[in-house]
């Protein structure tokens, strides 16, 4: 099952990229009859928004966000037009803020970063069940 959607990153698009995540999901559920925690489902809005929210601080314009379930796992893809890839800062209890991709590599089975012809695309993939076998510190990759 597959899903695309497309943004200008602009007041409030943070917000739709979470709704798009849920509803992609609730159609998973509905349609298809496959499980999904809410842990998932949280997890799933929580990863799609920091990664909105970094297009919103870094790379303002258009976003593009695919996503692809087997039922067993979501994939989230986010594209944009900023050249800059996101590095995760070193654990620093005292910082305040910058701990978006920190959660994200948290809660992601994977997480890869990848230069495009023309900015970047970051692909992180969740599992849909709550199991301690997918539970798994995220990898980045490049």
């Amino acid at each position: 099952m597959r899903g695309s959607a497309s943004y200008e990153m602009v007041s409030g698009d943070i917000a739709k990229v979470r709704d798009f995540v849920r509803e992609f999901l609730t159609g998973a559920q509905t349609v298809r009859g496959w499980a999904v925690s809410a842990r998932a489902m949280d997890a799933a809005r929580l990863v799609a928004s920091e990664l909105a929210t970094n297009v919103c601080k870094y790379a303002p314009g258009p976003c593009l966000v695919d996503l692809e379930t087997d039922g067993t796992t979501l994939s989230i893809v986010m594209w944009d037009s900023g050249a800059v890839l996101p590095v995760a800062s070193d654990a620093d209890p005292t910082r305040i803020g910058q701990h978006g991709l920190e959660l994200v590599l948290m809660v992601c089975q994977s997480f890869e970063v990848r230069r495009e012809t023309v900015g970047k695309s970051l692909r992180a993939r969740l599992a849909l069940a709550d199991s301690s076998d997918n539970i798994s510190p995220g990898r980045i990759a490049g």
